[in-house]
């Protein structure tokens, strides 16, 4: 599959638009910073294996998202400041603000 088809596209707005009306913000941690990182960077890894798993199969627009979910959790984790970028603002959305 190399094309988005407009159902698919339905479906990821669908199911982002429910996750953003969910969420709610807490004043603690449920986990460590250290338990955090490591968690944050998992989740990270395994997209990107999913994501060259559907590259093998051709199906490359689920391919395409799943890097774009890893490349997320890696983002977030650096904005959280879980992971130390040295302030690489090129490949996360950091500055001198978040390092």
């Amino acid at each position: 599959m190399d094309k988005v088809t407009m159902e698919k596209l339905e479906r990821y707005f669908d199911v982002t638009s429910r996750a953003l009306k969910k969420v709610k913000f807490r004043d603690t941690l449920k986990m460590k910073p250290q338990a955090i990182a490591h968690d944050f960077f998992d989740m990270a890894q395994r997209y990107f294996d999913d994501a060259k798993h559907f590259r093998e199969q051709g199906d490359w627009v689920t391919a395409f998202a799943a890097l774009n979910y890893s490349h997320g959790w890696l983002d977030a984790g650096a904005r959280l400041g879980v992971f130390d970028v040295g302030g690489d603002s090129e490949l996360f959305t950091v500055d001198e603000e978040w390092v």
